[in-house]
């Protein structure tokens, strides 16, 4: 069973700020399910935008969440956007605003798990 939306984000913000780092929640979703999505800020004007992955893109479902980065190096109106059309097919997003100026964080990124993964046309 997966853990909810806001355990997740809340988990999230609270381990930033232990490493000393900074996380805003900027917009609140549902409690129990809402797509989680985050924007770093590289503090040079600049942001990384994450959102879940495509669960369809694995096998075998994760039982957590798993994100992809969707714009890299981006002007923050290009996020604004993104999400305008995000709120048109589901307005229960959350929104996470992270400060890094390497622009790195620690997220679950499907691309790592799909490399953890056999390949499926090779089976023996």
């Amino acid at each position: 069973m997966r853990v909810t939306s806001d355990f997740f984000v809340t988990a999230l913000v609270r381990r930033i700020f232990a490493e000393n780092g900074f996380a805003a929640i900027q917009k609140k979703g549902a409690p129990e399910a809402g797509a989680i999505f985050i924007a770093v800020d590289r503090l040079d004007g600049s942001y990384d935008f994450y959102g879940p992955a495509p669960q369809a893109m694995f096998m075998d479902q994760p039982q957590g969440r798993l994100f992809e980065q969707i714009l890299e190096k981006v002007p923050r109106s290009d996020i604004t956007a993104r999400l305008e059309r995000e709120a048109r097919m589901d307005p229960d997003y959350w929104m996470v605003e992270v400060d890094s100026e390497a622009g790195k964080i620690d997220l679950p990124l499907a691309e790592e798990e799909a490399e953890k993964a056999p390949d499926p046309f090779f089976k023996f």
